[in-house]
Parts: C-alpha cells; structure tokens; sequence
C-alpha cells in the first residue's frame, strides 16, 4: 500500500497533535502526583532497584494518589501508539523528502523508521515490568530488565525525533 504526500502529512499531523496532547496532560497529572507524593509515574523509568521501586509505592499507597498513579500509567498506554505513530509517520516523511529513490540511504532509513515502533513496544515491556512490580514484591532483576527497556525506548524516540525534525526540515526547505 502506498500513501499519497497529503496523506502522509495528514495522518503525521494528526498523530503528532494527539501526541502532543495527551504528553501534556500526562506531564500536569505527574506534575499533581509529584506535588503530592514527591514521586511522580516518570520516575519509575529511572529506578534500578527493587528498593527504589518499593520506596515510590510507598509514596503511592494513600487511595487518591494510588488512583491517581494509576491513571497516568494508563494513560501512558494510550500515549504508546500515539507517539510510535507520529514518529513512524515522521521518518517516513524523511525517506520520502531525503530518500525519494531507491538506494542505500533509503534502505537505511526505512530500517530507521522502525525504530520509533520499537520504543514503543519497549515502552510497553517498561510498564508492564513496572506494573508487575507495583502488583507483586519488587526485585533487583526485573528493575534492571525495566531499566534495559527504558533505554531501549528512548533509543527509538531519540532515532523517531532526528528523523521528524530532519523531515520538517526538509518540509520548509526547497530543493
């Protein structure tokens, strides 16, 4: 399947407006619950211990906060395609302005464009192994896994950000 130019600027637009709107209310959310605790949902992505981990849920333990904290872990959720696609679209948008023929500086960045789909789902093995331990006892393992993810995902965001700030370059640049 192929996409037009219009739809492609269209669906990155669209995407990337959502994702700009949902990072925002995710960011004054955890902004509210680090106010309140001291410890916010995007601190999870920093622990490397089961200690550290067990340190923020008991922050979190009081009904409002721990409903709180649980939100904004799922919004994190909702957020994951949102950014994965605007980034996704972005770097196409790259290919399609840097790379419009075939050759190796398209292969390679059409092996680029994964990578904003790639920290997404590592974004996802983040929270699921953080969730799994904020359900059950922490462990200096699984945090490190967690921390493995972490990087990984901004990794992939990093890659999906130079490529989208390279397309809208090239977007108001003439050839």
């Amino acid at each position: 399947m192929q996409l037009s130019r219009k739809s492609l600027n269209a669906y990155w637009a669209w995407t990337s407006a959502a994702a700009v709107l949902m990072l925002i209310v995710m960011n004054i959310l955890d902004g509210v619950l680090k106010a309140r605790t001291g410890f916010a949902t995007a601190d999870l992505q920093f622990v490397s211990t089961g200690y550290g981990l067990r340190v923020i849920i008991d922050h979190w333990l009081s009904q409002p906060n721990a409903g709180l904290a649980g939100f904004v872990l799922g919004l994190d959720y909702l957020f994951m395609p949102l950014y994965g696609a605007a980034l996704f679209f972005g770097s196409l948008a790259a290919i399609d302005r840097f790379a419009p023929a075939r050759g190796s500086l398209r292969a390679l960045l059409t092996r680029l464009t994964l990578f904003p789909i790639g920290a997404a789902l590592c974004d996802a093995i983040e929270n699921a192994l953080s969730l799994s331990m904020l359900n059950e006892s922490p462990s200096n393992l699984l945090a490190s896994f967690a921390l493995e993810a972490t990087a990984g995902k901004w990794l992939g965001i990093t890659v999906g950000v130079l490529l989208t700030l390279a397309a809208l370059i090239g977007h108001f640049v003439k050839r």
